[in-house]
């Protein structure tokens, strides 16, 4: 069940980024854009589901080019660690164990909550 659960949650994570790619993440608004804050964004986004390369670059909005020209601070920094080989294909998530990765998914939070106590006072105010 929780295997669904992801899946639709990705889904709806890939089918909300395609359709407001003009409108920018609260994360990505607050930490500026950038190929690296783009891929984290996803990162975040998805939690501990790990990804290809290619559907890394994809998901995040960016070219295979600009991730592997980012791609060697992503793994000096341990943003990012590898956790499994899935054919040729080599798979990658989010370091939750990063203390530096930790803050970022409090700000992450935050931010969301922040935007969510937003829209609950706009409804109100609406209503």
């Amino acid at each position: 069940m929780r295997r669904y659960c992801l899946k639709i949650e990705r889904f709806k994570y890939e089918l909300d980024s395609k359709i407001t790619m003009q409108n920018k993440s609260l994360f990505i608004e607050f930490m500026g854009d950038s190929p690296t804050i783009r891929v984290m964004d996803y990162l975040l986004t998805m939690g501990e589901l790990d990804f290809s390369i290619t559907d890394m670059a994809e998901n995040a909005g960016i070219g295979r080019a600009t991730l592997y020209r980012i791609w060697d601070n992503l793994i000096l920094y341990k943003i990012i660690i590898h956790t499994r080989d899935i054919g040729k294909a080599k798979l990658f998530k989010l370091n939750s164990e990063n203390k530096k990765i930790q803050k970022l998914q409090e700000i992450y939070d935050m931010l969301i909550i922040e935007d969510l106590k937003k829209r609950v006072e706009k409804q109100k105010i609406i209503a």
